[in-house]
């Protein structure tokens, strides 16, 4: 039989847990309201980035030569060297938000050690060095303020190894909000150009047939100006998109973690109530057995 000492800490313990998880989930929620705001603000931006690029695209002339557009078809995709931005959180307690994005940059990895890794998020840092698996160490990318210029730091970085040709593909892992409360893991290749931009559906009213783009002074040079900014662009609009679905994820974790919780204080006061009974009607029996000894 349990002891009733023992259930009720076991209860006062969970309804204290349960008041932590409350304050989380509601500094979630407010979290979340203001990020779903900064996606709506963002999304534009993000947009019109990937239609100007795609307009680019389209105007490129044939046999144009530039590492943006080198698509190293020479080397077979398993032995070009790769690079992957990974966004992850600085904190836990997101549901699988975590562990569906590092589960997958992982998995794509054929041969540890040729690849390279910009990490966004303290998790995911932790995660690869456990691992055995180096990341870029000159700057500390925080999770909790996405930001253009955190943008553009992460951005500078990957396009300087790439055009040293340290790198000969980009992909940037991270997590997109798909509906109201659901979320799902992407991978998006960011460079080279050439195929990158072949997928992207662009606006029909923003891009048409006949539409010509001049260059000047040239491909080359537009290029120059215009991908550093774009690619930017890109990675911040997937900064904020993990910044909503990992505040997304966290409210619904500690939505269930509130609802477990209730659960078991339900469960437990239930069990306190049956021992309780059983020993009042234990000491009921001890007092009229020892009556009846005496009678």
């Amino acid at each position: 039989m349990s002891n009733l000492k023992e259930i009720k800490e076991r209860i006062e313990s969970v309804r204290e847990t349960r008041k932590i998880t409350n304050a989380m989930y509601m500094i979630s929620s407010n979290k979340l309201r203001q990020a779903k705001k900064m996606l709506a603000e963002t999304e534009p931006y993000f947009r019109a980035t990937r239609s100007l690029l795609s307009k680019i695209m389209k105007q490129i002339p044939p046999g144009t030569e530039h590492v943006y557009l080198n698509t190293y078809s020479e080397i077979a995709p398993d032995d070009r060297r790769k690079g992957y931005i990974v966004i992850s959180d600085d904190k836990g307690l997101a549901g699988a938000y975590n562990h569906n994005v590092l589960t997958l940059a992982e998995n794509l990895i054929p041969d540890p050690g040729t690849e390279y890794f910009y990490v966004v998020g303290e998790v995911g840092r932790q995660y690869f060095k456990a691992r055995g698996i180096e990341t870029d160490g000159d700057f500390q990318y925080s999770a909790q303020k996405p930001t253009i210029p955190l943008a553009r730091s992460i951005a500078s970085r990957m396009l300087d190894h790439f055009e040293q040709r340290e790198l000969e593909e980009v992909y940037i892992i991270y997590t997109a909000m798909k509906g109201a409360l659901s979320t799902e893991v992407r991978v998006e290749r960011l460079l080279p150009l050439q195929e990158s931009l072949e997928r992207e559906e662009a606006e029909p009213e923003e891009v048409t047939s006949d539409e010509v783009i001049r260059m000047e002074p040239s491909p080359q040079a537009i290029l120059d100006e215009v991908v550093p900014p774009c690619v930017s662009g890109l990675i911040y609009g997937a900064l904020v998109e993990s910044f909503c679905s990992v505040q997304n994820s966290r409210m619904l974790a500690m939505d269930a973690a509130n609802k477990n919780a209730a659960e078991i204080v339900k469960d437990l006061q239930r069990n306190y109530n049956r021992t309780r009974q059983s020993q009042i009607t234990q000491e009921i029996t001890e007092v009229v057995g020892g009556s009846r000894k005496r009678g």
